[in-house]
């Protein structure tokens, strides 16, 4: 997945260099879906907004107002709103669920983008028009409002701000994905994107919108994010507790169905790896890291232990490291199934590191003064560079291999 993350206000025709030279149709077909549920104080108010939002931009936008069983008098304004502007669609579910009416309205549709807004239109309706320009013109598949991104103006509790963050680290944590903001109700994909991702999705609830972003970007979809200010709604319905549980059990379901089918859903396995180019760069990187978390791990323990149990624990430790590291970064490994193989494949290079610093113990055993410690220092870390190369390839021929055999595998069949 390649990421982004820039104002909304600075993208346009002209962010990207190469739409300047697509040549898609200026004007771009969108449904706008808005799920409600026991609206009617503020539903009128919100489309009327919106219509005038939209109106402004250069996509033709439909909004759709997806009634989530409301028992009010939703129903009655959804349909006189629809009866009274063309550009408003009413389409009622029986049962309630955010994921449920995104689902059935989106499967549905024959637009080009499709889209959401949370009712409330806590976030800049504006940044609608450059989330569509940057899936109309090819630099992205999706498209995500994100309230956790430095420098934006975001009013809201104390309490919702630490439990989203919180729920977004633990997304990284558990996922492996980049993203910064799951449960910002605003977002757009194109419609193959949709086509490709919503038979997957599972929940039918909050979680919908994880397991949609989650999904994506293990399939290698281009995910671009724009920071955007919000203003939280004092009135919101939303148990924010109960959400996050919920949201902490699809994350398990989410880990353990992957493990289950042995990652095969879509595209985990055809995410392009970095071409070879920059897995060298990435990989030179990594491998700084790991030196010095290993030079440090090494001076820490051999005040403490003997010189050949601190090399063996700096070594173990920057190895884990190293690998889950290059995992990501250099190969392109976005979904944490193989995790745990690609470990064990991975310390198998740590016998061979070992052999290397091994030697360099012997070299060094008789070295003596104050500086005796910095010298065998020198030398182990000699002794690990030189090791790099051929890490370097075990990596990209064996430990990783999997992905990159199923790309070529993809290639030649396509």
């Amino acid at each position: 997945m390649r990421q982004h993350s820039i104002p909304w206000d600075q993208a346009g025709p002209h962010a990207h260099p190469f739409t300047a030279t697509h040549d898609a149709p200026t004007s771009t077909n969108v449904d706008l879906v808005v799920p409600v549920y026991n609206e009617e104080a503020s539903l009128a108010t919100s489309v009327a907004t919106l219509l005038r939002a939209t109106s402004e931009g250069d996509s033709h936008v439909t909004i759709i107002i997806a009634d989530n069983a409301s028992t009010d008098a939703t129903p009655t304004i959804a349909e006189a709103l629809a009866e009274k502007h063309p550009d408003v669609r009413y389409v009622r579910l029986e049962q309630k669920g955010r994921g449920r009416a995104l689902s059935k309205v989106w499967s549905a549709s024959d637009a080009d983008v499709v889209a959401y807004t949370d009712v409330d239109l806590a976030t800049d309706i504006r940044a609608l028009d450059p989330m569509v320009e940057v899936i109309r013109s090819g630099i992205a598949d999706v498209a995500i409002a994100s309230r956790l991104l430095p420098g934006l103006d975001i009013s809201r509790g104390v309490k919702r701000e630490v439990i989203s963050r919180c729920y977004n680290r633990l997304l990284r944590l558990s996922l492996a994905v980049g993203y910064s903001d799951a449960q910002c109700g605003f977002k757009a994909m194109s419609a193959e994107a949709a086509k490709k991702l919503l038979p997957l999705v599972e929940d039918t609830a909050w979680f919908f919108d994880t397991e949609l972003l989650t999904r994506a970007e293990w399939a290698g979809l281009r995910i671009h994010e724009f920071g955007t200010d919000w203003v939280d709604d004092p009135d919101s319905s939303v148990d924010v507790l109960a959400t996050a549980w919920a949201d902490v059990k699809g994350i398990h379901r989410l880990r353990r169905t992957i493990l289950r089918s042995g990652g095969q859903t879509l595209g985990i396995d055809d995410v392009p790896a970095p071409n070879t180019g920059a897995q060298i760069l990435h990989f030179i990187d990594v491998g700084i890291v790991s030196t010095l978390l290993y030079a440090v791990l090494f001076l820490f323990g051999v005040q403490m232990f003997s010189p050949t149990v601190a090399n063996l624990g700096a070594l173990l430790i920057s190895t884990v490291a190293n690998t889950g590291l290059n995992r990501r970064h250099t190969f392109g490994v976005r979904s944490p199934h193989h995790g745990l193989a690609a470990q064990i494949k991975g310390l198998a290079s740590f016998a061979l590191c070992l052999g290397f610093t091994s030697a360099g113990l012997a070299i060094s055993a008789n070295f003596t003064g104050p500086l005796a410690s910095v010298g065998t220092l020198a030398v182990l870390t000699s002794a690990n560079l030189l090791a790099t190369i051929v890490r370097f390839v075990l990596l990209r021929t064996w430990v990783f291999a999997i992905g990159a055999h199923h790309n070529s595998r993809s290639a030649h069949h396509g």
